[in-house]
């Protein structure tokens, strides 16, 4: 094709030629052009794609369909990393039903099949707001809520989310999402555990609950509260370290309007949770718990997510918890991704660090961040972030940490934005409060909840770990724009540019009066060298000059083009 379209550009000019000697050497030299051209464009097509060459692959989405899919999740199984497992709240609303999305990978990541509703029964009475886990056995658990009593209940799978059992009775008491994680240290005392933590809501101020069923029992044992605040708790996140300890975390909240989250409480339980060392108020915080007026009014919040490096590194059993501020430093005065670190099993903290690398202040907005360890020990964060689109729009940024937090990079992998919108008939601002990360060995897996589509999905793009730290980092826009080759153009015309970041880039046309005739160009392109070829056509074939410009978040170039009818 790229062969075609250059011999149409050359082919005109042959007719200029009437002496035999020099339309042979015209044709020789024309031909060698046509090839090294050619040859220059099939290499850079293969390493200067729209998508990150080697590293980050095509965002896609893992179940696409009409169903609405919010607030998601995924885990990877600790007996075959290739087995991989994610969850959401699946809606359709006509008539309304919430269930929970069951969707499998077996290689990794690469593809999945599922359903848009977990089948254990009852199905008509499954609620959504699924936690989700996998033993080292490899069975399947998801924990639930119902729509029409309260509770919290689960279901168990022993075919890779094929099937799934009838409802075990976690709680009748009303409840918050559960948070779920499976010990799957071998050394660990309560090695195949499965643990859940939620916020009850019968009596305020509402603790932190907490319950376990052991491998191969389907059983969870009484609900516990670990703590006695005294402030509504909210958000409760746990995980499990390197010696089968148990870690919780949840934010504090104020009782009075915005209803601010002010602290991050933690306990731990180094016995499988029968005992536990609590600290209700570890440090403070300023969490964005709100409303975001730039993006539609949609409903966010700051609740804090938690990790622990198990990798038996120099970090080995390091605590990270990140959460969502504004207004306390290190945080600016627009919505930042900060974190903080234990080096000593939660006796201590480290001061906030901010995450998401764009100047301070700058009115951009960061939120929802996920956090997780990948198999080298790097902390790495998820979120969405608007720092490259307009302020109603966002994309989503990836944040990566080689030394326990000390030094960032910050990568867009997105390949497209959304407008973020609320989700009618569920709640004030209601888009979906989480997104969610993983890795395998190789590669990392996030999935986000998008709806450019027009309807809110699950969306993931597979990371390779080897190669991410040769993606372009954020930096500073440079934007090159070339000659249109040939000038003056009779049928058709090659523009080449070229970007160093992945960010919004526009190419128009217009005529000598400066009226806009089309744009060829409108989106969001990854860092390198591209090209379009526009024709004479699209200039209704009329001769005279033009004129073309490129425009990026930044920069704006702008060159001639003649054209000859």
């Amino acid at each position: 094709m790229k062969q075609k379209t250059n011999t149409v550009i050359f082919k005109s000019f042959l007719a200029c030629f009437h002496d035999d000697f020099y339309l042979l050497l015209f044709r020789v030299l024309v031909i060698s052009l046509i090839i090294l051209l050619s040859a220059k464009e099939i290499y850079s097509q293969s390493v200067n794609s729209d998508l990150y060459p080697l590293s980050i692959s095509e965002n896609y989405r893992i179940h696409p369909g009409s169903t609405t899919q919010t607030e998601v999740f995924i885990t990877t199984s600790p007996v075959d990393e290739n087995i991989v497992f994610s969850s959401c709240n699946t809606l359709t609303f006509i008539p309304l039903f919430v269930s929970e999305g069951i969707f499998v990978s077996t290689n990794g990541g690469t593809s999945w099949t599922g359903n848009d509703s977990c089948t254990g029964e009852p199905v008509n009475f499954h609620g959504g707001d699924p936690g989700i886990a996998i033993d080292k056995d490899g069975r399947f658990i998801i924990t639930r809520l119902s729509n029409s009593f309260p509770g919290l209940f689960s279901h168990f799978s022993y075919d890779n989310g094929q099937t799934w059992t009838s409802q075990s009775v976690i709680s009748l008491l009303d409840s918050e999402r559960a948070s779920v994680i499976s010990d799957g240290v071998s050394t660990s005392n309560h090695y195949g555990r499965t643990y859940a933590s939620w916020v009850g809501k019968t009596q305020p101020p509402y603790p932190v609950l907490f319950t376990f069923v052991d491998n191969g029992n389907e059983q969870w044992s009484d609900p516990v509260p670990i703590n006695s605040p005294d402030k509504r708790s909210a958000g409760g996140d746990i995980a499990t370290g390197p010696g089968g300890e148990v870690y919780v975390c949840w934010a504090g909240v104020t009782d009075v309007s915005p209803f601010r989250e002010i602290y991050v409480g933690f306990a731990k339980s180094g016995d499988g949770g029968t005992n536990w060392s609590v600290t209700e108020q570890a440090f403070d915080i300023n969490g964005i718990n709100g409303i975001l007026t730039d993006k539609s009014n949609i409903r966010v919040n700051g609740l804090p997510g938690i990790a622990i490096d198990k990798t038996n590194g120099v970090r080995n059993g390091w605590i990270y918890i990140v959460t969502g501020q504004k207004d306390l430093a290190p945080a600016g005065s627009d919505p930042d991704i900060i974190l903080y670190r234990s080096s000593d099993n939660g006796n201590s903290w480290s001061d906030g660090i901010r995450v998401n690398q764009d100047q301070v202040n700058n009115g951009k907005t960061q939120y929802f961040p996920a956090i997780h360890i990948d198999n080298t020990g790097a902390v790495v964060v998820i979120y969405y972030d608007d720092r490259n689109t307009a302020t109603d729009s966002t994309g989503v940024f990836l944040s990566r940490s080689k030394d326990g937090g000390n030094t960032w990079q910050d990568y867009e992998i997105s390949d497209h934005n959304f407008k973020p919108e609320p989700i009618g008939a569920l709640g004030q601002g209601y888009q979906g409060d989480n997104i969610d990360i993983t890795s395998t060995n190789e590669s990392l897996l996030p999935v986000w909840m998008d709806n450019s589509t027009g309807n809110y999905q699950i969306w993931t793009s597979k990371i390779d770990i080897k190669t991410i730290d040769d993606l372009p980092v954020e930096k500073a826009s440079m934007v090159k724009l070339e000659q249109n080759f040939p000038n003056p153009m009779i049928s058709s015309s090659i523009i080449r540019y070229s970007i160093n970041k992945h960010e919004y880039v526009s190419i128009k046309f217009y005529d000598i009066n400066g009226n806009y005739l089309f744009s060829r160009v409108n989106k969001m392109k990854q860092p390198g060298e591209h090209s379009i070829v526009v024709n004479g056509s699209e200039f209704y074939n009329n001769s005279g000059l033009y004129y073309y410009q490129i425009k990026s978040e930044s920069t704006t170039k702008t060159k001639k083009l003649i054209l000859l009818d």
